[in-house]
């Protein structure tokens, strides 16, 4: 049984249960399974293994915080090279996502759906229960698959601290 932690974070301003654990540098990163936006069933740090990795979770592409996250994520990943991969993971469905990304032009990220399984949501203490959507967090993994930076936003609509996100990932290659 997963760990579950009620009252962490507020959605329509009740109080909700985060499933999972918080991840902290220093950690392993766990492994999970998503769907990519074929439906395929996708293992992201075996797929970019070597790689610095950036994980960041959003509750869906079709909000405009997540939208601008997203973009930006998308804009910085040119700048980073090759040896950075980027993830977007939310709960949409995997057609929403590819949708969503067509209509911003986003083609730097992939983003992974965990609809179907929850697994990344349950193993990085994003997965919001009750709603079934991630709470907004980022982590960067480095090539040895240790995190090297995690940060959970403590409101929904909060973005990241991209500036400290890309000094980890600089620092991690």
């Amino acid at each position: 049984m997963a760990l579950e932690r009620f009252g962490l974070i507020q959605f329509g301003g009740a109080d909700q249960t985060v499933v999972g654990p918080d991840i902290k540098p220093g950690d392993s990163a766990p492994d999970f399974v998503a769907i990519g936006q074929d439906w395929a069933e996708v293992r992201p740090l075996k797929a970019s293994a070597g790689m610095v990795i950036v994980l960041a979770a959003v509750l869906s592409l079709d909000t405009s915080v997540c939208d601008r996250e997203t973009r930006r994520f998308n804009t910085e990943a040119s700048s980073l090279g090759p040896d950075v991969q980027i993830y977007v993971v939310s709960t949409d469905l995997p057609f929403t996502q590819k949708r969503s990304c067509v209509a911003a032009g986003i083609d730097q990220v992939t983003t992974l759906s965990d609809h179907l399984h929850a697994d990344f949501g349950s193993r990085y203490g994003c997965l919001i229960k009750e709603m079934r959507i991630l709470r907004r967090a980022v982590f960067v993994i480095g090539r040895d698959g240790t995190v090297t930076y995690a940060d959970y936003m403590p409101v929904l609509g909060n973005e990241p601290r991209y500036d400290d996100v890309l000094a980890a990932v600089k620092k991690a290659l």
